[in-house]
């Protein structure tokens, strides 16, 4: 029983190593293919590592390859994958252990798999990766790495440049190559930035002289990009940046050093002509700067117990060229240059842009009878245009006296002419009368009745404009100086008399000092005036007067407003006979009533624009040109009744191109040769003789 249960047991051992050994050899393969189409290589393939695979039906051929030594499973893969891509295709796996077998030049839009920078694949699988690109741009290494990788394959090479990204696509090992020498790339594109402080050179002189050592020369294609080092000024802390490679930063820094260096203490003249300030303005604020430097030099030294001596400054300005004319010390120059640098800016312009806007509305109406008797009285009421008195005496002045006989002692007689009617004083009060008035007289009873009403309305609208530099006074003004009598002087006997006249500016006034502040607000000195001749008085003429002075503050483009005037008057004015003139409505025959009702509206805005270049000034000046040519084309169209539309003056085009005259050779030319009629250039008419 004992020695039957040992064979058993080792019987049972031995099948087992068996069954282990079998496995093991499974595991190993030894592929040897000719002849053999290449679909059933793939399915042979697929069998063995128990994969599903999928043909696409481009895919046709047959393949010869053995192998002589045991693979792997993984090796086998491999060595599967190393045929496919010797013979254009690839194998790109799905999910659920699916893979497709496809052209290599399909295998880009494929979904193969995206790695990162910890994969480990290193064969011939298709992969895409992407690779971030630190100190060089991406725009300059593609072209490069095209050249590297199987662009008529399945591989290809795309860059990012928002992100300085590349995406690469093809086998595994290939991917790995491009990674490798982008990573050796970047490396050597890697560039650091160096601040150099300067004791006695000024940092925005030094960049001008390094920059034009590096220009590189006309016809010469000159040094690679990446060896030009990048180099900034900065005048505040007057320090060069230099940026760029490791050689380009230490030769550059090589060179400021050597040019930094103290210099003479000879005085220099500089010469400096100015862009946009007034040479005159300017000299004032240099020659406070200097005095200030200096008096901190002086008390420098004086701390450290050196000798001091007065440092000469000479600061002139020459108003022809509007130029300065500096000598100073090197030091002392180059703080000058700084500062006229800062002050010599274009300076903004403010467009002022005002509108006055009036409404006036006034009604009024009067009514009132007047009695006379010749025995007794009249009644007289002086809130009429004329009174009753005094149209009594224009019509006794006017009527005249007879003639008359005188008889003397001896019994002559003698007969005065009649005296003609003074008509003067009648006309005078007639004119005075405004609307109706109509007079009864019977026997020794007169009346007169007066009935007026009066409407005025009125509509103002005016926009002045004016454009001015920041920090200048402007001043417009549209209207006429009217002369004012300011005294009167008679000699003894009315000899001799003479009167002082003065003349004052009577129209639409506007004065502005615009300032503009940090931002896009302007604060804005005004004063407007609206003035006109209203008529005249008993000692001279009267003027209307509508005037505003403030100060404000407004933003560029937007409207505000300065004042205004709501205004509104009634007025109701009766005169009356005692108890006679309070009787119901036969109280009107003994009353004069008188009513007024005056209103106006009053409004001032206004408008400031910053104008801080040439294009808003250009912009805003053809839009008001073509405007005012709008309108004269307007009337044109309209045309005059009496006259020929031609004599109507029309602006030309805006920026229109002028019209030359010929040159001194084509006028020669056209005298010479051809007639006038055959050249397209008008000669002018010769002169013709004045008969007058």
């Amino acid at each position: 029983m004992m020695k039957k249960f040992l064979l058993t047991l080792i019987t049972a051992l031995a099948i087992n190593g068996l069954c282990f050994v079998g496995q093991a050899s499974a595991a190993q393969y030894s592929p040897n293919f000719k002849g053999t189409e290449i679909t059933e290589f793939v399915n042979i393939v697929g069998k063995n590592l128990k994969k599903t695979m999928i043909i696409d039906p481009n895919v046709r051929g047959k393949i010869n390859v053995r192998s002589y030594d045991l693979l792997s499973e993984e090796q086998y893969y491999q060595f599967f994958l190393n045929v496919l891509e010797v013979y254009g295709y690839a194998a790109v796996e799905m999910n659920h252990n699916i893979v497709k077998i496809i052209r290599n030049k399909d295998a880009k839009t494929a979904a193969i798999p995206v790695v990162g920078d910890k994969s480990n694949l290193m064969g011939d699988e298709m992969v895409t990766r992407v690779v971030e690109v630190k100190n060089v741009t991406v725009r300059e290494l593609v072209p490069l790495l095209r050249q590297l990788s199987d662009q008529a394959g399945g591989g290809n090479v795309v860059n990012y440049d928002p992100a300085n990204v590349i995406m690469l696509t093809g086998t595994a090992s290939t991917v790995n190559r491009l990674v490798k020498i982008i990573e050796r790339v970047d490396r050597a594109g890697d560039q650091d930035v160096e601040i150099i402080k300067l004791q006695y050179a000024s940092a925005g002189e030094m960049v001008r002289i390094i920059e034009a050592m590096n220009k590189p020369s006309s016809g010469k294609s000159g040094q690679p990009t990446f060896l030009i080092p990048k180099i900034v000024a900065d005048d505040r802390s007057n320090s060069v940046i230099v940026s760029g490679e490791v050689q380009a930063r230490e030769r550059v820094t090589r060179l400021i050093k050597r040019l930094d260096s103290e210099l003479e203490s000879s005085g220099n003249t500089y010469v400096h002509f100015l862009k946009y300030s007034k040479a005159e303005d300017l000299v004032k604020v240099l020659q406070g700067v200097s005095d200030s430097i200096s008096s901190e030099s002086t008390g420098t030294k004086t701390k450290s117990r050196t000798s001091s001596t007065k440092r000469n400054v000479s600061i002139e300005a020459h108003e022809s060229t509007n130029s300065l004319v500096i000598t100073a010390q090197p030091d002392m120059l180059r703080s000058l240059k700084e500062v006229i640098r800062q002050l010599d800016k274009r300076r903004a312009q403010v467009l002022i842009e005002a509108i006055i806007v009036e409404v006036f509305e006034s009604d009024g109406i009067s009514l009132g009878v007047q009695w006379y008797n010749e025995a007794g009285g009249f009644t007289q009421f002086t809130n009429g245009p004329a009174s009753i008195s005094s149209i009594a005496a224009g019509s006794i002045a006017a009527e005249g006296e007879k003639g008359t006989t005188i008889i003397k002692e001896n019994g002559d007689t003698i007969v005065n002419p009649d005296t003609n009617g003074d008509y003067s004083i009648l006309a005078q009060v007639l004119g005075n009368v405004s609307g109706m008035m109509f007079g009864i007289a019977k026997n020794d009873w007169g009346a007169i009745v007066q009935a007026v009403s009066s409407d005025t309305n009125s509509n103002i609208l005016a926009t002045p404009s004016i454009t001015t530099l920041d920090n200048e006074e402007a001043y417009f003004l549209v209207g006429q100086e009217v002369p004012i009598i300011t005294g009167s002087q008679t000699g003894s006997n009315n000899s001799n008399p003479f009167q002082t006249v003065d003349r004052q500016e009577v129209g639409i006034k506007l004065r502005v000092t615009p300032q503009i502040n940090e931002g896009n607000a302007v604060q804005l000195i005004i004063e407007q005036e609206v003035s006109s001749v209203s008529g005249t008085t008993g000692v001279d003429i009267s003027i209307n007067k509508r005037e505003i002075k403030t100060t404000v503050i407004a933003d560029s483009g937007a409207t505000i407003v300065l004042g205004g005037l709501i205004d509104e008057d009634v007025q109701e004015s009766v005169q009356k006979v005692p108890i006679l003139g309070d009787i119901p409505f036969i109280g009107h025959l003994f009353k004069s009533t008188s009513n007024t009702t005056r209103k106006r509206n009053l409004m001032v805005f206004l408008r400031a624009t910053i104008i801080r270049d040439a294009g808003l000034m250009n912009e805003i000046s053809e839009s008001k040109y073509n405007y005012i040519r709008a309108d004269q084309i307007r009337k044109q169209e309209e045309g005059l009744s009496l006259m020929s539309n031609e004599n109507m003056p029309i602006l030309p085009q805006w920026q229109d191109k002028l019209a030359l005259p010929p040159s001194f050779e084509d006028y020669q030319n056209k005298l010479n040769g051809k007639s006038v009629e055959d050249s397209n250039i008008d000669l002018p008419k010769p002169p013709t003789e004045d008969k007058h």
